[in-house]
């Protein structure tokens, strides 16, 4: 062990004076004697500084002990970095003003939790928000404070990944959108940000979208009805083949035209309605007949329609939308696959998890193109969707219904192969025979 050199002048001090005893203890006739009084002055020494020492770190306000040698060193060193550790405390302690004179004055709430979700800090913002009382709810479980379900919901399945809207408790015409954040040692920050000018525009456009598609279908259904009697009156009178041209072409757009609105109507439903009571589904059953409409959809194409479903897994959940979910994504299979092409649907369990599939031999779909698809009117090939008869709004419709049912959509393809829609739904919506 290599001595500082401060010790090694102590330890040679101690050892002359040993020597120093033992010579006058030998010149007297008592060198052990001398050398134990000798011992023991130098053990009061150290006592002696070690109680200024023990002294002084109970109080270290007080200025350190004088002392010289090797214990006025040990002194000097302990006051040195005494002083560092109070500039280092009052510099963190000026960083964690600065941090929560910051955050109070954030528009947006938030909150700190501890791993057990105890409430540990709030800004003044968030305060006003849940209506916490910072003096006297600081220590309290967040969700003895803010008993919305859905929150409850979101807090307890810890997948954090999306955020939630909830309506402002006593003030239910103020919409928040909260997304809880995880740092540090499984704590949490709930972020709460004021959306209800957003949620007022979103609320304006989907009326707008309503009352366009209301107002749109009365005169789609004169336009229907004229262009039936014209299709009538080609088999009595001699028709152009360009006058027929014509028609056909009219009749094919005021039928897409039809589709729209039905679909924009479908959406706006989906978006503006309350989520119906669960039932219990026969979902086997359901794809029977959503798999027999798919082979005459798609009969001219001579395509290939397989169903493979576990007949004793069913699913909570409302049947108009799940049906809607389905044949959306089967009819979408069968629209874009070329013919003589395969469809395969799929209904099983998976783990936890109930699993419906469908997968196609289509063209595939590019992966930059996979996150869009479910955005209104998002289209991979423009040309191609119309074509087809789509809408855009097919996927958004899935999508809608997806979450109302708590469900989540996966999607694998692969240009040149096909492409695979993948649903899947949790535990608790799932029911086996």
């Amino acid at each position: 062990m290599t001595l500082h050199p401060q010790q090694q002048r102590e330890l040679f001090i101690l050892l002359i004076y040993i020597a120093v005893a033992a010579g006058i203890g030998t010149i007297i006739g008592y060198s052990l004697l001398f050398i134990i009084i000798n011992l023991l002055a130098y053990i009061l020494y150290q006592f002696h500084h070690q109680f200024q020492l023990h002294n002084w770190l109970l109080d270290r306000s007080k200025t350190p002990p004088e002392a010289t040698g090797y214990w006025g060193e040990i002194f000097n060193e302990i006051h040195l970095t005494e002083k560092e550790r109070r500039k280092n405390r009052e510099r963190l302690r000026l960083l964690l003003t600065r941090f929560q004179d910051a955050a109070q004055a954030l528009p947006d709430g938030a909150i700190i939790l501890t791993k057990d979700n105890d409430i540990e800090w709030a800004n003044q913002t968030a305060c006003t928000m849940f209506g916490i009382r910072a003096e006297l709810d600081i220590g309290q479980k967040i969700n003895n404070l803010i008993r919305h379900p859905k929150f409850q919901k979101y807090l307890i399945k810890k997948d954090y990944s999306k955020s939630i809207t909830l309506s402002r408790p006593m003030h239910p015409e103020h919409k928040l959108e909260i997304h809880i954040v995880p740092f540090g040692s499984k704590q949490k920050l709930v972020l709460c940000n004021d959306i209800t000018h957003i949620a007022q525009l979103e609320a304006m456009r989907t009326r707008f979208i309503s009352n366009v598609s209301h107002e749109l279908r009365s005169p789609l259904t004169v336009i229907k009805g004229y262009m039936e009697l014209l299709s009538d009156d080609d088999d009595k009178h001699s028709v152009s083949d360009y006058q027929k041209k014509v028609f056909t072409n009219m009749s094919g757009q005021v039928q897409r035209m039809d589709r729209l609105v039905e679909d924009l109507l479908t959406l706006t439903k989906l978006e503006t309605e309350s989520v119906k009571p669960n039932e219990e589904i026969n979902v086997a059953s359901m794809l029977t007949a959503i798999r027999d409409n798919a082979e005459v959809y798609g009969k001219d194409k001579n395509q290939t329609v397989t169903l493979d479903a576990d007949s004793k897994l069913n699913l909570i959940g409302d049947n108009d939308e799940i049906t809607s979910l389905f044949s959306n994504l089967v009819n979408n299979a069968v629209r874009y696959t070329p013919e003589k092409g395969q469809i395969k649907i799929h209904w099983h369990k998976q783990g936890e998890q109930a699993i419906f599939s469908v997968t196609d031999t289509g063209p595939g779909i590019e992966r930059e193109h996979l996150s869009h698809l479910t955005e209104r009117f998002y289209r991979v090939d423009s040309d191609r969707s119309r074509e087809s008869g789509g809408t855009g709004l097919g996927l958004s419709i899935v999508k809608h219904v997806l979450d109302r049912n708590d469900g989540q959509l996966d999607i694998d393809s692969t240009p040149g192969q096909g492409s695979t829609f993948i649903c899947r739904f949790p535990a608790q919506r799932i029911v086996t025979r």
